[in-house]
């Protein structure tokens, strides 16, 4: 099939299919004209890619564990292709993936936060089941103002309103 072809039926654009091959993932046969050309296996092999792109692994390390894997959804590396110089860089991947998985977590948290603090009404589903219920923005958070006007009127983010209807905005110390 021609490179058209295997990025249908995987979904991967031709670019991305060149760029595999660039970095010595993809081996397509040339016809004699110099299209490429590629079995049915290479959707499998671009599927296992895929895959262990998403997971986080560089395309360093596809390159060397690729050659070992068997299956489209295997990942278990033979015993001959751990060498110690692999295990290290492995143990070195893992754990550059799980500092992005704490700041990812952190981000997220932080954008629950933010959430719970500007909507006057959050639903369950906007806030995580792991955060205090005591952050300002919930609905529990509505003491009048000093002047007696509503703590925040809805819609209007976290700002409390003077009696003459003037937003002040909130400023947490």
């Amino acid at each position: 099939m021609k490179i058209g072809e295997l990025s249908r039926r995987t979904g991967v654009p031709t670019r991305m299919l060149r760029y595999y091959e660039e970095q010595d993932l993809l081996h397509p046969e040339r016809a004699e004209n110099g299209y490429r050309r590629y079995n049915v296996s290479a959707i499998y092999r671009v599927q296992q890619i895929r895959g262990l792109l998403d997971s986080g692994l560089t395309t360093e390390i596809i390159h060397r564990i690729l050659p070992f894997l068997d299956k489209p959804d295997d990942i278990h590396l033979h015993p001959e292709c751990l060498t110690p110089e692999l295990a290290e860089l492995l143990r070195s991947e893992a754990a550059r993936i799980q500092q992005r998985i704490d700041c990812l977590a952190r981000n997220r948290d932080a954008i629950h936060a933010y959430l719970a603090a500007v909507q006057p009404n959050p639903t369950p589903t906007d806030l995580p089941t792991d955060l205090p219920t005591d952050l300002p923005g919930n609905p529990s958070d509505t003491a009048p103002a000093p002047d007696g006007a509503p703590a925040r009127e809805p819609g209007t983010s976290g700002e409390t309103l003077r009696s003459d209807s003037t937003p002040v905005p909130h400023v947490r110390g």
